[in-house]
């Protein structure tokens, strides 16, 4: 069992992984209004619509030079249809079968093209049971970083992470980390001398992570990340969402996180998605780097500035398909850090 900050095999100056992963790169949401979903991604949020189909729409932020890093799905009930990650080389991909064929995951290859702008791909149901897609090639766009008279909503930029609702927060960990070769920035744990853990972050990408897991009953999707201008852009979003008279899709922020540093906001699409804009966290790219613990008792954990968390924050999430487009099986947590004790600022 790995710890947090326990050493890891170093190789070339990055950490040995069966198959090399660069970064969080798309997700698909499957929505139950696909033009419903349009207006709140596109004219309320800023997202950029780079194609479209009869039952899909392919977004981006202002950063991007990839087609897309967001797709909207039309379907019968909302759900997470999948979620890539960028891989260096199409080598990668094939170990990555070979990975996953051993471990007896179910999986299948993605023609080119099938997902509209992008190369061949691997589709997975990973151990833990979250349908991830592993790809090498998309089509490239021309970024919109310096179109500032086209930017609006939040200014989003790029994706940043996933962040997973895991029962088993220790055994994903151990898959990321010790299996994957996902370095950890922070977590959360019990008290010694167990120290369960609650959550950890979990980065490829030299920022505070790719992924979070997050305990709760799982497999679930707890929240899509994206990057944002600045804060500013935050604060305006919410101003913006208020005009509209879409207020209601605030759920919480904004404010300040204590893992992380991150200034946030999460809001809650029309099919209850979660979805949080997100800047200004850290630099991990050291090779000594190392991660920082979190009591979870530390009111400041997820709030910096002391705020309570919603209750439906830390249960609320968005159940998964498998290779199929059914639902995958969830369990419950081990730990419930909703009820762990919360200690009030002196």
């Amino acid at each position: 069992m790995a710890r947090p900050g326990s050493p890891q095999r170093w190789e070339g100056g990055r950490v040995r992984a069966p198959f090399d992963i660069v970064r969080a790169a798309h997700a698909e949401l499957l929505v139950t209004d696909l033009e419903r979903a349009r207006h709140f991604y596109e004219s309320l949020l800023g997202f950029v619509v780079t194609a479209e189909t009869g039952d899909a729409i392919y977004l981006r932020g202002y950063e991007d030079r990839h087609h897309h890093c967001l797709s909207l799905r039309r379907a019968a009930r909302p759900a997470v249809g999948h979620l890539a990650f960028l891989a260096f080389s199409e080598d990668d991909l094939r170990r990555a079968a070979d990975f996953y064929g051993r471990r007896g995951c179910p999986l299948r290859w993605v023609a080119e093209g099938e997902e509209p702008g992008q190369g061949m791909a691997l589709r997975v149901l990973d151990p833990l049971g979250f349908p991830i897609e592993l790809f090498s090639r998309m089509e490239r766009v021309e970024p919109l970083t310096q179109r500032y008279d086209l930017h609006r909503g939040a200014r989003v930029l790029r994706i940043d992470h996933f962040n997973l609702h895991v029962p088993d927060v220790q055994a994903a960990f151990d898959y990321y980390y010790e299996e994957l070769g996902f370095r950890c920035s922070e977590y959360i744990a019990g008290d010694p001398p167990e120290e369960p853990l609650y959550a950890a972050w979990l980065f490829r990408k030299p920022n505070v992570h790719d992924v979070a897991l997050t305990s709760g009953r799982g497999p679930r999707l707890h929240h899509l990340a994206f990057w944002t201008a600045d804060t500013d852009a935050i604060v305006n979003l919410c101003d913006a969402l208020g005009g509209a008279g879409a207020y209601a899709a605030i759920e919480r922020g904004p404010g300040r996180h204590g893992v992380s540093n991150a200034f946030y906001l999460y809001l809650r699409d029309p099919d209850g998605h979660r979805i949080e804009f997100y800047t200004s966290d850290y630099w991990t790219g050291d090779p000594d780097f190392e991660p920082r613990r979190w009591s979870v008792h530390d009111h400041q954990r997820r709030s910096f500035w002391g705020h309570e968390v919603p209750d439906r924050w830390y249960h609320e999430s968005s159940d998964v398909c498998g290779l199929d487009d059914e639902l995958v099986a969830q369990r419950d947590p081990v730990v419930d850090e909703s009820r762990a004790v919360r200690v009030a600022p002196a």
